[in-house]
């Protein structure tokens, strides 16, 4: 059995600790605080066999060394940025899968917020790690990409089921809904979702994760075939593409 262990880390991290209780292998998705996900290993009794890496910044791969000098565990990673993840062991690229116990892990690369950013889907356990490409009502900056290489990496996640569990990096979605009300305001969808998110942090709860059906009907980002979206942008007959890089930019400066 395939289980998720998530936790906070850093101020507005999110760590993961993917578990085959079966094999008894144990991953960490990315590595934003080497000490916490020591802690929470020891706390779950696991012992860590691999660390997936979805790309370089320090708040993903910043433990790398620590925790692999303490457990000797697998460092797997984007093959396209190799040079830039500490440790790392194997690279692996867009359409690529390894086992992972018993389940099989799928390699999408989604280029955008930096050049070599990938995303894991398990696609039989519904489960997808998707590192800052997407969040909840919000998706990842572009420091590295372009508006038109993130659209195609979020349109390669669109494809996915829509009761895909999406494992996000950060607790970012009370702000990013609070900018998807101003393109949407008629958004039933997105007006319920934000008052769910307001009440989860509000009790100090996680809004992560969210599934893709969810982003679908509320994460601006995922929809320039909107309507109201595009009225409100005056992009009514654009490109998603450039529907998409407006969105970005308003997010930027919000």
């Amino acid at each position: 059995m395939i289980s998720v262990h998530m936790f906070p880390c850093l101020s507005d991290n999110y760590g993961f600790l993917l578990h085959d209780s079966a094999s008894g292998q144990t991953a960490t998705i990315d590595t934003p605080d080497a000490g916490v996900i020591a802690e929470q290993l020891a706390e779950q009794g696991w012992r860590l066999t691999h660390i997936f890496n979805t790309h370089h910044h320090a708040d993903h791969a910043g433990g790398n060394l620590e925790l692999k000098k303490r457990t000797g565990c697998l460092i797997i990673g984007p093959a396209a940025d190799a040079e830039r993840i500490p440790g790392i062991d194997r690279g692996v690229g867009d359409g690529e899968s390894f086992s992972f116990g018993a389940a099989q892990v799928e390699v999408f690369a989604t280029p955008g917020h930096t050049r070599g950013h990938i995303v894991f889907l398990l696609r039989a356990e519904r489960i997808a790690f998707v590192g800052d490409t997407l969040f909840s009502l919000g998706c990842g900056r572009l420091f590295e990409g372009t508006p038109a290489q993130m659209w195609r990496s979020l349109q390669k996640i669109l494809e996915w089921p829509d009761e895909t569990l999406l494992y996000c990096a950060h607790e970012y979605t009370l702000a990013n809904g609070r900018f998807a009300q101003t393109l949407e305001p008629e958004n039933a969808a997105l007006a319920a979702r934000l008052a769910e998110v307001e009440g989860l942090r509000v009790a100090a709860r996680p809004s992560v994760p969210t599934t893709l059906g969810m982003e679908k009907q509320t994460n601006p980002f995922l929809r320039p075939d909107s309507e109201e979206l595009r009225r409100g942008l005056g992009l009514v007959d654009a490109s998603s593409v450039d529907v998409f890089a407006r969105t970005r930019a308003l997010k930027d400066a919000f």
